[in-house]
């Protein structure tokens, strides 16, 4: 029963939206914004003309890029942090002071770096994944308990051999949410990123549309996908919580 409301609650909630978004058009006679089925036939016209599939492919494309390369050097990193004191004092003022920076303030300089290519919004999405990796990375080892530790030592436990088997899966909880976190900014990143520095992409379906012809039907057909993909992408974050090595640090629902 549990599972069939998971399923049947979402489809009536968007129902409800798509109702009362009907309505509402409709009611006020709105003649910029579009109505369900104008946003409907919109997608049919993006999928018959293949635009649809490019989009989602080169925005999946470069999120997959820049994440990734903010994975496999985000998460060393931060475990080093946490792990060597000294290290973390000298980085960290850095971290802090990058960190809150927007990742979209270095638009400008990405263009002027890297031009109108891939390379830009990719390393955009590498600085918004980044910090939050490192800072899930380093808080998890921090609070590693000192019992595993002094255990491994007991054991005889090299220091690769610690970080291997006890410290790596002692984080990965922690380092989950980080990863969750960041996959979620990269996303929002990248849309915001195509609209100024590649012609191709969600992000740019959506500004050539406003530019050429002010066709707001695809505009919100654009919206809506980047939606529906983010909360596929955060479904497939949550299940891989669900990971045998995983899951004993999340709470059962």
């Amino acid at each position: 029963m549990r599972r069939i409301e998971k399923v049947i609650l979402p489809l009536v909630t968007a129902a409800v939206v798509i109702l009362a978004w009907h309505l509402v058009v409709v009611g006020v006679q709105a003649t910029v914004f579009p109505s369900p089925l104008a946003v409907g036939r919109a997608m049919l016209e993006l999928l018959e003309e293949g635009r649809l599939w490019r989009s989602i492919r080169d925005s999946l494309m470069r999120v997959g890029a820049g994440y990734g390369l903010a994975l496999l050097l985000g998460v060393p990193t931060g475990m080093l942090l946490g792990w060597y004191v000294s290290l973390n004092r000298v980085a960290n003022p850095v971290i802090q002071i990058l960190r809150p920076i927007s990742p979209l303030a270095w638009m400008p300089l990405a263009v002027i770096w890297f031009g109108v290519s891939n390379a830009a919004p990719i390393f955009l999405i590498f600085l918004a994944s980044f910090f939050p990796i490192v800072v899930a990375a380093a808080n998890g080892v921090r609070g590693v308990p000192r019992m595993y530790l002094q255990a491994s030592q007991n054991f005889g436990l090299s220091a690769a051999m610690m970080f291997r088997r006890v410290l790596f899966p002692a984080i990965l909880p922690r380092v989950m949410v980080g990863l969750r976190v960041a996959l979620g900014i990269a996303w929002l990143v990248v849309v915001a990123a195509e609209m100024i520095a590649v012609d191709s992409g969600l992000g740019y379906l959506i500004i050539d549309a406003r530019n050429a012809g002010k066709r707001y039907d695809l505009v919100v057909s654009g919206m809506i996908l980047i939606g529906i993909i983010g909360l596929i992408l955060d479904v497939l974050m949550r299940s891989a919580e669900g990971l045998e090595s995983v899951r004993w640090g999340f709470r059962k629902e």
